[in-house]
């Protein structure tokens, strides 16, 4: 395997693991130490949470470049390619050094079985040892008790929104789901919490392991509503604190660039409202109420996968109303409670279209979506063979003052934006 391309790579790594996930640190720690990776030797920034940690990410890494430093920030899942889920100053690392990890690894782990996420995480602190950055920022997968990132330790530990989510892994209620989160908190080190309504488990967590200080959005740090957009207003302690003014920008909540910011602040990086302007135009968060235009017709793409994200989701959709039709493409997985979805989008959507997902087995059915808009009282709903072909047919009833919408997972907007691309380079188009 050493001289294969990252293509047959990646192939390999889906047949290492009888189980696609498996919670643990047992045995990529072990990997990781071979590897000689732990502790990593850099301040390190994890972030866990339901919704909001990939832009959470995208904004700190950004707004640390912007202030000079080199930044290596691991991500997950990717759209297009799995370069996007290794960084570096806000760069896609290349095949050759991705491959280049991957064979370190693969000679480290011996008999050690490893599951692809697993795989990327060491590639991706393999690649920031090697690039000698001086930060690093780490999306936690799932949960964060027991994920792969959760092997390195946290200087701050950074927790988003925290809702109902992969139930199965993780637990029934927000306590036990925020329980679970908290694990990426450290003695002595601190906490920021973007959470507004943080569960006790979560204060109880921070309060036996020792972390501190314990920063809270609206008290700690936060925002304040102003005419035309809102106003950062964070500090560090009683004595420090600034207004950053700046203005909404899309899918990038405030809450979440709050606590981007205040964990740059923790680091000891200093800056000011034009790196954080300059940072927030060059943020990373594609597929997050991501707009595009291209060729007259207009897209809102977004990986919500949950209750709380659909919630979101709308609230943008009605901050930023369109004078036309508004148009859903459509597609989920069965593990999710689709029919509340569904339910929360009421009437909001003139017409839904739905593609089957015929190599993903988690997806559900398109039939089975449509039953369930139907019982619904939705009636307007096209169903075909696939993905592509359900964008193509939603494409040719959009027009120009209509807003087509692609979201319900982050294997939906995965599908469609290669077809988007290809429209791009037809037109000459961009965002």
């Amino acid at each position: 395997m050493i001289n294969q391309p990252l293509a047959q790579w990646l192939q390999h790594l889906e047949t290492l693991h009888p189980r696609e996930m498996d919670l643990g640190l047992e045995r990529v720690t072990q990997v990781a130490q071979t590897l000689g990776l732990l502790p990593v030797a850099v301040p390190v920034v994890t972030i866990a949470g339901t919704n909001g940690k990939g832009s959470t990410v995208g904004v700190l890494e950004s707004l640390l470049a912007e202030c000079g430093r080199s930044v290596g920030a691991f991500t997950s899942p990717h759209f297009l390619r799995f370069n996007e889920r290794i960084r570096v100053d806000l760069e896609e690392a290349h095949d050759e050094e991705i491959v280049a990890a991957f064979s370190a690894i693969e000679q480290a782990r011996g008999d050690t079985s490893l599951t692809y996420f697993e795989f990327a995480c060491l590639a991706a602190l393999w690649i920031f040892r090697a690039r000698e950055v001086d930060f690093v920022v780490l999306e936690v997968g799932l949960g964060g008790r027991l994920d792969a990132a959760n092997i390195v330790d946290a200087d701050v530990a950074v927790i988003t929104s925290i809702d109902l989510d992969h139930r199965d892994w993780l637990g029934d209620t927000r306590e036990d789901i925020a329980g679970e989160k908290a694990g990426i908190m450290r003695e002595a080190r601190p906490v920021v919490i973007a959470e507004p309504n943080p569960p006790q488990s979560l204060l109880q967590y921070a309060g036996r392991v020792g972390a501190l200080p314990v920063l809270c959005l609206g008290s700690d740090f936060g925002y304040e509503i102003v005419e035309g957009g809102w106003q950062g207003r964070l500090w560090t302690s009683a004595a420090e604190s600034r207004v950053l003014p700046t203005k909404q920008r899309d899918a990038l909540l405030p809450g979440n660039i709050c606590a981007a910011a205040q964990a740059a602040l923790l680091l000891g990086v200093q800056f000011g409202d034009l790196e954080l302007e300059n940072a927030l135009a060059g943020a990373y968060h594609p597929g997050r109420c991501q707009r595009l235009e291209m060729a007259g017709k207009h897209y809102l793409l977004d990986v919500a996968h949950n209750p709380a994200a659909i919630n979101k989701l709308l609230e943008f959709i009605d901050a930023t109303p369109c004078k036309g039709k508004i148009i859903a493409l459509f597609s989920a997985m069965k593990d999710k409670p689709v029919a509340e979805m569904l339910a929360q989008c009421g009437d909001r959507f003139d017409a839904w279209f739905l593609g089957e997902q015929p190599g993903n087995p988690r997806a559900m059915g398109a039939g089975e979506i449509a039953e369930l808009l139907h019982e619904q009282g939705c009636n307007m709903v096209s169903v075909s063979k696939n993905l592509r072909q359900a964008f193509r047919r939603a494409q040719s009833v959009t027009g120009e003052d209509d807003l087509l919408v692609i979201f319900g997972s982050f294997f939906t907007v995965a599908a469609v934006l290669p077809q988007l691309e290809k429209d791009r380079r037809k037109t000459g188009t961009d965002e």
